[in-house]
């Protein structure tokens, strides 16, 4: 049994990590980005250096209290939140937020695990390098739990996720000892990987306080554009011709779709759509190149290729940085189109490349025979990523459909699994997904998961209950 936070466990707190700060539980750690999730704490902690983070776990331990660790609060699947129990010690990273290295020769940058990801992508363009993770929440979002949650963005095409991205990290383990794991090393064959097993492991098996990150050359030229295609197949058919004919310069390859040019509309009417009819789906592209290549003529090569091939019938090649931008404004902008207008459902799944198309066809045929909905299909078509989501009909609100979402859910879902799919893309698994995760996970995965986590956290005091169920 696990124990809650008590004010004499906070006094012992005190007493071992002299100096600890604290804070206010109510400043912003108790609700998730969505508003689906409200939590509980018995108290907030904020250490300042590795040894402070492995006082508090090593006192957790033994007291047998829950751990939340929390970076920026940006995830979606409640991996940050806890509702119910024990009153938790929520551990927030945020005073360890140092950029503590940067080795341009190496590209390598050393951070610690509360460095928020706008200021790594800064750190390494001061350098002329390139950090290439990006997301919407950049600007809040900290390294730490993008490790966590072995986050994606709009990259991951061409520079991978996370994990990816990530050398060595230093970590604190739930019996408060210090893996000293932040080594510089591309080639390291010393037994298991210990980084790959916290990667990803949403804060279960340890508290990420440290990494060390590749940066990459940064392209000297950079290129979008915005094509207008007939379904997702065509999108799909262009990204093979973009790759023919660019190879790895595409960085990035989104299929958006017209409900969610609507939406914007709707909500955001600030936002420049880029076309006067708003398309069905249109894909936005995004290359970097270096030397004497041109990234706008290598676009409007491709745009003349696909048209001859009809995968494309309109498009808009980016002109400047500045028009480069809004075409990522409006790709950015769906989200907070989608959490204003109100989704029923929104799911983060991922598919083979070839299969994405089937599946917008059969899940849009399968909800239409359970009733009358808008489906806002869009994401990371580069990488299989999508973000397939339902609305109620224009006149309805979310709540008064939400009491369909179990049934939406478990029927994307089961098509997902069906299709050879993975129920969480990019997100996680959090406690949002914890219950599919048994249902649709490998058996001899989970029975190895469920050991691993035993085996490194016997008291089951780190985040208890996100990933795998308590």
């Amino acid at each position: 049994m696990l124990n809650s936070v008590t004010k004499g466990f906070a006094a012992h707190l005190q007493s071992v990590v002299p100096g600890l700060a604290t804070r206010d539980p109510a400043m912003g750690y108790l609700e998730e980005p969505r508003g689906s999730y409200f939590g509980q704490a018995g108290l907030v902690v904020a250490p300042g250096t590795t040894e402070e983070v492995a006082g508090v776990i090593r006192a957790a331990a033994n007291a047998r209290v829950p751990v939340v660790p929390y970076s920026g609060g940006t995830g979606l699947v409640g991996g940050q939140i806890v509702t119910d129990g024990p009153l938790p010690l929520i551990l927030s990273l945020e005073r360890m937020s140092a950029i503590t290295a940067v080795y341009p020769d190496e590209n390598v940058m050393v951070v610690q695990a509360g460095a928020i990801l706008a200021n790594v992508q800064a750190a390494a363009e001061q350098a002329g390098r390139l950090f290439p993770l990006s997301l919407a929440s950049e600007g809040t979002a900290r390294i730490g739990g993008l490790l966590g949650t072995n986050a994606g963005g709009v990259n991951v095409l061409r520079y991978g996720n996370a994990r990816a991205l990530c050398l060595g990290i230093e970590a604190v383990l739930p019996d408060g000892s210090i893996w000293h794991g932040m080594k510089r090393l591309r080639k390291d064959n010393t037994g298991y990987d210990l980084r790959d097993l916290l990667i990803g492991s949403e804060g279960t098996l340890g508290v990420i306080t440290g990494a060390s990150l590749r940066m990459l050359p940064r392209p000297s030229h950079y290129g979008a554009a915005l094509m207008v295609v007939p379904s997702p197949r065509a999108a799909l058919n262009l990204l093979g011709l973009a790759g023919e004919q660019m190879g790895e310069a595409v960085s990035a390859f989104e299929l958006i779709n017209g409900m969610g040019l609507q939406f914007i509309a709707d909500t955001m009417p600030q936002v420049r759509q880029p076309f006067a009819e708003k398309p069905q789906w249109m894909a936005l592209i995004d290359v970097g190149m270096s030397g004497a290549q041109d990234p706008r003529h290598a676009l409007e090569t491709l745009f003349e290729t696909a048209a001859e091939r009809d995968l494309v019938s309109d498009g808009l090649i980016a002109q400047s940085e500045g028009q480069r931008r809004d075409f990522w404004t409006v790709r950015e902008s769906i989200p907070e189109a989608n959490r204003r207008v109100g989704a029923i459902v929104s799911s983060d799944i991922s598919l083979p490349l070839s299969s994405v198309a089937e599946f917008i066809t059969r899940a849009g045929a399968v909800l239409a025979a359970m009733g009358e909905y808008r489906i806002n299909s869009f994401g990371h078509m580069g990488d299989g990523n999508l973000h397939y989501n339902v609305y109620p009909m224009p006149g309805q609100t979310k709540a008064d459909r939400i009491a369909e979402k179990p049934d939406i859910q478990r029927t994307l879902h089961d098509l997902v699994h069906a299709m050879d799919g993975s129920i969480s893309a990019e997100h996680g698994i959090g406690r949002l997904k914890a219950d599919d995760l048994q249902r649709y996970g490998d058996p001899a995965k989970l029975a190895a998961m469920r050991a691993i986590k035993d085996a490194l956290d016997p008291e089951g005091i780190m985040n208890p209950g996100a990933v795998l169920p308590n």
